[in-house]
């Protein structure tokens, strides 16, 4: 079958593609001996020692590496997936060439077709989009526009966008043995999106009841536990003086800092020039001064992965410990789950309001949800799992292949007959 499904996520990307009759595989890549399917939504883009040559872009794993052996000579960025929907994101200069959002989609999608050792891209394709892209006032029609320029110069014909819960929902379905209302909660990287919808039991027809998405998800846990742990820091409150009057440093640099769709954007020379301006007057000279230096560093990964760890780490234990020391910043310290989950409540209740959402606009109440699917990363996340558990039986929940899913019901989709009704 000349079909394929790609689950491009904020966090995560997985690649699979429909396999005999009602079946789906996920494709691995192959790196250092090691088969990988979810690859990090991560791309680097290496100084081209070629005068005047565009920059080497690098994808998933492979860009982590470049960026971690010469941080000096590449850009790095995670989360790009964020800027898809933000009319204010034109494009992003990269030493002397300046990319747009499809120019950044199609350089990732297609290092990873050659490190997958696909000769070539099927002519279908079925691609997840969340409910509600993540950013303040997204613009769902730009953000369409902007992944058919990258599909389009990557070789696609046909393309069905796919809601990513609904697509879940595809994949969660085929397990059914009797006819079910099912609510899909999609909590992935950048989004949480919830679908409802009435299934045939194996795989049969599906009738969509409501769909709502929320662009809160867990990159905002990993802002949280930035934003308390380490940017007090890093000069979070710290104040200069400025024609004789002592001011607070203004709170956006550590927004954005605390984001990582936002930190590419501060590796601009103006950006750093005003935190150095601010430093020189400032009582927390030093603290600015490292924030600069994490900034332009090449050591922002590092970071990100001591965040990744912590927060992992907190879905199995009580409590456990945080560790940076890199670029003049050492924090040693311990992070209590309960402190974590007290700084992402207003998250959490935005989420849940979603989900009751979904049900309200489907004219059902939680009696009426036979079962309840969860997938995505931050479905992990204990807190967020109680959302659910104080709302539904906990024999109505089911879990299972949480980064996975989302890509083998598309590739279901993909390879049926009728890939088009299931469009968003």
């Amino acid at each position: 079958m000349d079909a394929i499904g790609i689950d491009f996520g904020t966090t995560n990307t997985v690649f699979a593609f429909p396999e005999g009759k009602g079946g789906a595989r996920v494709h691995g890549f192959t790196r250092d001996g090691e088969v990988l399917e979810a690859l990090r939504t991560t791309l680097s883009f290496r100084r081209n020692p070629i005068s005047g040559g565009r920059p080497v872009a690098e994808a998933g794993p492979w860009a982590i590496q470049d960026f971690t052996e010469q941080p000096e000579e590449t850009r790095f960025l995670q989360s790009f997936k964020s800027f898809a929907a933000s009319a204010s994101f034109t494009d992003t200069a990269v030493f002397t060439t300046r990319y747009r959002f499809e120019g950044l989609m199609a350089s990732y999608l297609g290092r990873l077709k050659e490190h997958g050792a696909i000769e070539r891209f099927p002519r279908r394709l079925a691609i997840g989009r969340p409910v509600t892209f993540a950013g303040q006032s997204p613009d769902d029609a730009l953000a369409q526009r902007r992944y058919a320029a990258a599909l389009s110069s990557l070789g696609f014909e046909q393309v069905t966008y796919v809601l990513e819960p609904v697509a879940a929902a595809h994949f969660y379905a085929q397990r059914l043995t009797r006819d079910a209302v099912i609510l899909v909660a999609d909590l992935g990287g950048g989004t949480s999106d919830f679908s409802v919808l009435r299934f045939r039991a194996g795989g049969g027809s599906a009738e969509a009841l409501s769909h709502t998405g929320i662009g809160v998800a867990g990159d905002n846990f990993d802002f949280r536990i930035i934003d308390h742990v380490v940017s007090p820091r890093l000069g979070k409150n710290a104040s200069y003086v400025s024609w004789g009057k002592t001011l607070p440093v203004p709170k956006h640099y550590f927004a954005s800092f605390s984001r990582w769709n936002e930190l590419c954007l501060m590796q601009r020379p103006d950006v750093l020039r005003e935190l150095r301006e601010l430093a020189r007057t400032s009582s927390s000279r030093d603290q600015l001064l490292s924030l600069v230096d994490l900034i332009e560093g090449g050591v922002s990964y590092e970071l990100y992965r001591a965040v990744s760890r912590a927060k992992a780490a907190l879905t199995l234990q009580p409590q456990v410990p945080f560790n940076f020391n890199m670029s003049g910043v050492s924090i040693d310290t311990t992070i209590q789950r309960s402190d974590f989950e007290s700084w992402i409540a207003p998250d959490l209740e935005r989420i849940g309001t979603k989900a009751d959402e979904a049900l309200s606009k489907a004219g059902l109440g939680l009696g009426d949800i036979d079962r309840v699917f969860l997938t995505g990363g931050t479905s992990f996340v204990p807190a967020v799992r109680q959302l659910f558990e104080k709302r539904f039986p906990t024999d109505r929940i089911d879990a299972g292949e949480q980064l996975l899913s989302i890509a083998k019901g598309l590739a279901l989709i993909a390879g049926s007959d009728e890939m088009e009704r299931w469009a968003a």
